[in-house]
């Protein structure tokens, strides 16, 4: 490339939303936490070592019966609310700053269960509402 001689128009985005392909078979729920598989396809958040933590889904995407980016979604990044874990894998106010891992498209938990989950993103808050995770 050479530089400009002339205007250009950039276009932004501001990081916050953007519009991903549905991995082949999956079913992405609305508030559901989103992930990126080893492809760079969307699929909701499970145990696996090879997620990327994406976002939330801002609407429902079923591609159950379609192949890898037959279907479009569109997620957001940000900090969000999710359900806790359970008994020893419960995130507690001491793990405000820390990561949390995925259990499942709406579970976080304190350990990536003996190397068999992903991180989710960083623990920011837990209180009434869940516990507060920044995603992306």
């Amino acid at each position: 490339m050479v530089a400009l001689t002339e205007a250009r128009n950039t276009p932004r985005r501001d990081g916050r939303i953007f519009a991903r392909d549905v991995a082949a078979g999956k079913v992405a729920f609305a508030g559901g936490l989103a992930c990126l598989n080893a492809a760079g396809f969307s699929t909701p958040g499970a145990v696996a070592t090879t997620l990327v933590a994406d976002g939330i889904y801002k609407s429902t995407v079923d591609n159950t019966g379609g192949a890898d980016g037959d279907q479009r979604v569109e997620i957001e990044k940000g900090t969000f609310p999710f359900a806790n874990s359970t008994s020893t894998d419960a995130i507690t106010r001491a793990e405000i700053g820390d990561p949390c891992y995925i259990v499942d498209d709406q579970t976080v938990a304190k350990t990536n269960g003996t190397n068999t989950r992903s991180a989710a993103g960083t623990v920011v808050d837990v209180d009434a509402a869940g516990v507060w995770v920044k995603v992306g």
